[in-house]
């Protein structure tokens, strides 16, 4: 089963079923099935849902409650072993006809699954919450996510209507997110490559943003650009879909704006948001510094789009897979040995596939799969960035393990807490690389880092500003392909202000970035997990003997507590903008010294 390390591994599923077509797999779909049917049962005979009169908290309520709460963690996590087992078939070959037919099988049955999730919560909501913590440990356990319920059983419908939304959301915003998924995967390009012609996947022209030569970058731009316009109709409407389903059911569950909910559900509220985000655009200043320096060491009088991620020196070790494979393994040894045992666990064990090919989706991402395991996928380039990223998703799966004895409700970490571990790790990989650099090697690595800065940061917030105008202008209608790129431009000039020619943006980012279909406001929770993660280094660094056992914990509580009380463990303020504008300084210093370098080696040119 191995793969000879010179190739780029794909991941081995063999290790939950056999195959997608063994009896294995067919007798685990079976039982989950019949898992649903009994727990449904139960919640009849108990009557768990929406109550006028809410049962008073007696021995047999705290019965009911254990045993609906204990079987609903068994049920959750059966159910999402089988789904990341489908989607694993489905995320690198979206023509995988039997794994599309399964998968939407059991995105059928999962509906009933959504239903009793509901059907919980209004139950739980009616209880008196804080006697029910008092009276049973497993409440006690689960103190925060009961907590929720309460917060969340205000925001629902009624019994039918939830029932109904539950049900169309398949036909609905279940639906148009597969038809992105599928059909954004399958566009191919013919573009001319050093004199030849060839016809690539999306993810391959995409990578080309990496090339050191011009042309060839600025070829695969326009090359990118018209293969979206080309396609756009169908995935505008998937987006005016989406969009316009979760305004009518955040309207009729009595949330002020999809924003709200979206900071509900990543454990952050309006204050922290603001705080940061002000912190942000004060520094904007600075990332258009880098950009303008970059365009300084490119001999450029100004960056267009395509050459955000141009290399600035060809000096840059090429990083090969199993160069970063080792240089992973070694620099996480030196935090811990826990951390490089589950790293070695994933190359050796094959939890990575970083092959690029066409039907495969693009980006990077980290699912777990089952106690402490984790599968990882990458579209890996051999670049410090490349190194970088694979870093990044090793390090949810260092979430995921310290997350192994948590039940399934309790690992619900929102994504403002799940940048956390990564960012941390990819942050030790890259001050590492540095310690041992050239200047010209320094010179690269810096580039690589404040290329994910300037996303995370700046462009994050052009993403977080665009969604909140299409949600604005959806209310009123829907809107055609032109008008969702001229609210993209109209984000990223000002956003990017003079660090980029304004015109040669990127208006198809919102086909680009497949977070649009599947979450709402994705966006900032990945500035909130750098500059959070950032603090919390900083803090290693002050005293890293201390600093681990208590970072373990607060990995394992990420869907336990709010961002702000795991926050206060580390003394760490999100309301105070001062917290966000320390971690900010950090990225100033990069900026500076990455400017010091551009300017140096131009002297000794």
């Amino acid at each position: 089963m191995n793969k000879p390390q010179t190739e780029l591994p794909h991941w081995d599923m063999h290790t939950v079923f056999p195959s997608l077509d063994s009896a294995e797999f067919a007798q685990a779909f079976k039982e989950g099935i019949a898992d649903i049917e009994a727990l449904t049962a139960f919640f009849d005979e108990h009557g768990i849902m929406l109550r006028e009169t809410p049962p008073e908290i007696d021995a047999d309520v705290i019965a009911v409650f254990e045993q609906m709460l204990t079987r609903f963690n068994a049920l959750g996590t059966q159910l999402h072993l089988l789904q990341v087992y489908l989607l694993s078939f489905v995320v690198v070959d979206s023509r995988h006809a039997a794994a599309q037919a399964r998968l939407s099988a059991l995105q059928q049955v999962l509906v009933q699954v959504s239903m009793l999730q509901t059907r919980m919560t209004a139950w739980v909501g009616g209880l008196d919450i804080d006697a029910l913590i008092t009276a049973s440990d497993v409440a006690a356990a689960h103190a925060f996510a009961l907590r929720k319920s309460v917060v969340q059983a205000h925001h629902l419908m009624t019994p039918a209507e939830e029932a109904l939304a539950t049900r169309l959301q398949l036909t609905g915003g279940v639906a148009w997110v597969k038809l992105y998924n599928d059909f954004s995967s399958q566009i191919n390009i013919n573009l001319e490559v050093t004199g030849e012609s060839k016809m690539l996947p999306m993810t391959a022209v995409r990578n080309l943003a990496f090339d050191s030569h011009r042309e060839t970058r600025k070829a695969a731009y326009e090359a990118e650009l018209a293969a979206w316009e080309a396609h756009a109709v169908p995935i505008a409407a998937a987006l005016n879909s989406v969009k316009g389903e979760l305004l009518t059911l955040s309207a009729h569950r009595g949330w002020d704006s999809p924003l709200d909910l979206a900071l509900f559900n990543n454990h952050i509220d309006r204050a922290t948001l603001d705080a940061m985000l002000g912190a942000a655009r004060e520094f904007f200043p600075e990332l258009r510094r880098y950009l303008r320096s970059k365009a300084q060491a490119l001999k450029l009088p100004v960056l267009a789009w395509y050459d955000l991620f141009a290399p600035v020196t060809s000096g840059e070790q090429p990083w090969a897979f199993p160069e970063a494979r080792a240089f992973i393994l070694e620099k996480f040894g030196g935090y811990s040995h826990e951390l490089q045992q589950l790293a070695r666990r994933a190359f050796d064990e094959q939890w990575i596939d970083a092959e690029p090919r066409s039907g495969k989706r693009g980006g990077a991402f980290c699912a777990w799969l089952q106690g402490g395991e984790s599968r990882i996928l990458a579209n890996y380039q051999p670049s410090y960035g490349g190194m970088a990223t694979l870093a990044h998703e090793l390090g949810h799966a260092y979430h995921n393990l310290m997350r192994q004895n948590c039940t399934y409700i309790q690992r619900q970490t929102p994504m403002t807490l799940a940048e956390t571990a990564s960012t941390f790790c990819e942050t030790i990989v890259r001050e590492a690389a540095l310690a041992q650099a050239t200047p010209l090697e320094q010179l690269s690595i810096l580039e690589a880092s404040l290329q994910d800065t300037l996303q995370i940061i700046l462009d994050i917030t052009s993403r977080f500003q665009f969604e909140s105008a299409v949600f604005e202008q959806r209310k009123a209608r829907e809107l055609s392909p032109d008008e969702v790129c001229a609210l993209m431009v109209e984000a990223q000039r000002d956003t990017y202000g003079d660090g980029l020619d304004a015109t040669a943006l990127h208006p198809y980012m919102w086909a680009v970035k497949p977070h649009y279909y599947g979450s709402t406001f994705y966006n900032f929770p990945y500035m909130f997990g750098q500059l959070f993660s950032l603090g919390l280094y900083a803090r290693y660094q002050e005293a890293p003997s201390a600093f681990r056992e208590s970072y373990d914990t607060l990995l394992s509580l990420t869907g336990m507590y709010d961002a702000a009380t795991l926050g206060r463990r580390f003394g760490i303020d999100v309301h105070a903008p001062a917290f966000w504008r320390a971690s900010l300084d950090l990225i100033r210093m990069d900026i500076d010294r990455f400017d010091a370098l551009v300017n140096e080696l131009q002297e000794q040119t």
